[in-house]
């Protein structure tokens, strides 16, 4: 019985590499996945981690870096002087309070940050959100959660409009109870490229999560198109002690 076990386990690690591998390569050959956010946990199950990327199309989405401040981080224009409208590209990320972390896409962050420091949850407060205001693309707006002290290891959400129909919102909540050691679960705003940007479809897809914050930049940024890349961090925080910490790469600059 114990060997049928131990055959058992390595054949469900073999399973997660292969999906996460497989899913790995199709990232890679897709041009424009837009802004994502990887979340899961470390394969030693000490850390989890916090991963997100955003691209860009035009100028203006280009002309961005990820700055951190005080354990936040926040996008900024590179060139002050090539910013046009500031309105959804501009916004902090990542941000976190006391045991709760999060990280997404858009202002929602703030919006998630005020309803958990009134006591309030983190899905209250994206029922109070949609998609972005961008017609014809409806961009999704991507949130990923990570508390501490919840029953749960780590949880995503994506508002998105119903078949392109800005008419309609669709909001989607996942959860995850028990992380796989050394894989992640991935969401993207976008499928690919395309006249209007079609939005993300499905549910997050299995992904690997690198044994570090450096390594898991390094592994990400090579999987992304080199030509609209644009910022990537990944934040890694300490189950025990809440410790956290935080590697970025940005396309202009360091």
């Amino acid at each position: 019985m114990e060997l049928q076990g131990m055959r058992a386990c390595r054949k469900e690690k073999r399973m997660f590499r292969e999906i996460a591998e497989s899913n790995a390569a199709n990232l890679m050959k897709n041009a424009y996945p837009g802004r994502g956010i990887v979340l899961g946990a470390t394969q030693d199950g000490t850390r989890l981690a916090q991963i997100y990327w955003i691209m860009g199309r035009s100028q203006n989405s280009r002309n961005r870096v990820f700055q951190e401040e005080s354990g936040f981080v926040r996008t900024k224009a590179f060139d002050e002087s090539k910013l046009t409208d500031p309105s959804l590209i501009i916004y902090y990320p990542v941000k976190h309070y006391k045991d709760f972390h999060v990280v997404s896409n858009g202002d929602q962050t703030d919006t998630v940050m005020e309803f958990v420091k009134a006591g309030r949850t983190w899905n209250d407060a994206l029922m109070t959100r949609e998609f972005e205001p961008d017609a014809p693309n409806f961009t999704p707006r991507i949130t990923g959660v990570i508390d501490l002290k919840a029953q749960w290891a780590y949880a995503l959400s994506i508002l998105k409009s119903q078949d392109g129909d800005g008419r309609h919102c669709l909001r989607h909540f996942y959860y995850y109870e028990k992380p796989v050691p050394g894989y992640g679960h991935c969401i993207h705003t976008y499928k690919g490229d395309g006249s209007p940007l079609p939005s993300f479809a499905g549910e997050p897809y299995l992904m690997p999560v690198p044994g570090d914050a450096s390594e898991a930049c390094r592994y990400y940024w090579s999987l992304l198109n080199e030509e609209n890349r644009i910022s990537l961090l990944a934040k890694y925080i300490d189950i025990k002690t809440g410790e956290f910490e935080i590697c970025i790469i940005n396309r202009h600059g360091a």
